[in-house]
């Protein structure tokens, strides 16, 4: 007797165009499905290799007509050599705690979001995110999850980043930091320090979600070279011409 098994392949939604968030004039549309079912993590793991995003139990992926600017980028852990200049920025930052710390939202976290938004993303649609939404935003996780916090000797908080544990590498899923501190280079040195932690747990790659050319709040994924994006032939060395400082 055969025992035959049933594979149950997830439900694929779109969403109706709606202006775009990053790139002036122009319409985005998504398609997304839920990260449920018996194997959720498996799921998550396909899917970014796919080139997917998570946002709590949401897997996405950007399915513009006409479109192709959103590419998703990694950073090869093995092929990546600290520059003089990486190394300068985190040496700035050894005196900072870092602490991973179970997804759990907290007041002080969400106090430091607000004021990042506010001074980094005025207008951006997040600016609206209230201590509920946030809570979700961290908590709501099906897979493997936690949140690195980095704070001054003193005890204050000054980045933090939610970050998924994938089969094959760390995800940066969202980060802030303070943005009155100009000296530190904070959202730097977060990468760079993920890059690092990916390192010493013999992970390949460090996931930062998509780059946008011509979007100046993603150009600074430029920097973290070599990159590697995802196209028609699957993930191949990208490479950028920017005008920022690589690392």
């Amino acid at each position: 007797m055969t025992e035959h098994t049933t594979v149950r392949f997830p439900y694929f939604f779109v969403t109706v165009p709606a202006p775009c968030p990053y790139l002036p004039g122009r319409m985005e549309r998504k398609v997304f499905t839920r990260l449920n079912g018996d194997d959720p993590v498996g799921l998550n793991d396909a899917l970014t290799h796919a080139g997917f995003r998570r946002s709590q139990g949401i897997a996405y992926k950007p399915a513009c007509d006409g479109c192709q600017a959103c590419v998703s980028v990694r950073v090869p852990v093995a092929a990546f050599r600290f520059s003089r200049n990486a190394r300068r920025i985190m040496a700035r930052n050894d005196d900072l705690v870092m602490t991973e710390s179970p997804a759990l939202a907290t007041e002080e976290q969400f106090a430091l979001l607000r004021h990042y938004l506010e001074a980094r993303h005025p207008g951006g649609g997040m600016v609206e995110m209230d201590a509920l939404d946030y809570a979700a935003m961290i908590e709501d996780s099906p897979i493997q999850t936690h949140v690195a916090e980095y704070r001054m000797p003193g005890g204050r908080l000054v980045s933090a980043c939610l970050i998924d544990r994938l089969a094959d590498g760390l995800s940066l899923v969202y980060s802030f930091f303070d943005p009155d501190d100009e000296t530190r280079s904070l959202g730097t040195n977060l990468v760079l320090r993920q890059i690092e932690r990916a390192a010493q747990l013999g992970l390949p790659y460090v996931y930062l979600g998509y780059w946008i050319e011509g979007c100046r709040k993603m150009v600074y994924k430029a920097r973290y070279q070599p990159l590697e994006g995802l196209g028609p032939e699957g993930w191949k060395p990208l490479a950028i011409k920017t005008t920022d400082s690589a690392l």
